[in-house]
């Protein structure tokens, strides 16, 4: 999603929610639900919902360390852009560490919005809370539809 939300330097691309349409139109598809944009257009054509609900600090190391390595090493994400210094944390407002922190909360409530709302029935929602539970899951179901899968290309 940020590959396609993100041009260079950073610029939104207007190009973004038709890119994203498109990418849903699919007949399989796994993304990211963090654009609030395409939020709608993804939750219309989706059947499941795997929400990472990991406790924050969890979530705020990964990002804390993620960043700072691809930052160190001046990694390329997409179209060109690299991570910002790592002061600007301290000044940019939307600095990812900062809305990292901000979001943690919100991504539960528009789960519980989604589950209350329209598509709250026809919808899975699988709620993995922490690293054990998403290993469980991976190992279980997700691993036997990857081998059905096989087996069905064979």
């Amino acid at each position: 999603m940020d590959a396609l939300f993100h041009g260079p330097q950073w610029t939104p691309r207007a190009e973004f929610l038709a890119d994203v349409r498109r990418f849903a139109d699919g007949s399989a598809w796994v993304t990211e639900w963090q654009y609030s944009a395409a939020r709608p257009l993804l939750l219309e054509r989706a059947d499941t919902l795997v929400w990472l609900d990991h406790p924050r600090h969890v979530v705020m190391r990964r990002v804390a360390v993620r960043t700072a390595v691809r930052r160190f090493r001046r990694q390329e994400l997409w179209n060109g852009n690299v991570e910002p210094p790592l002061r600007t944390v301290l000044t940019d407002p939307e600095h990812l560490l900062r809305w990292a922190w901000r979001s943690h909360r919100r991504t539960g409530e528009r789960v519980r919005g989604v589950v209350a709302g329209e598509h709250g029935n026809r919808l899975a929602v699988v709620r993995l809370r922490g690293q054990r539970q998403v290993d469980q899951w991976r190992s279980g179901p997700l691993r036997r539809a990857a081998e059905r899968g096989e087996e069905s290309v064979r």
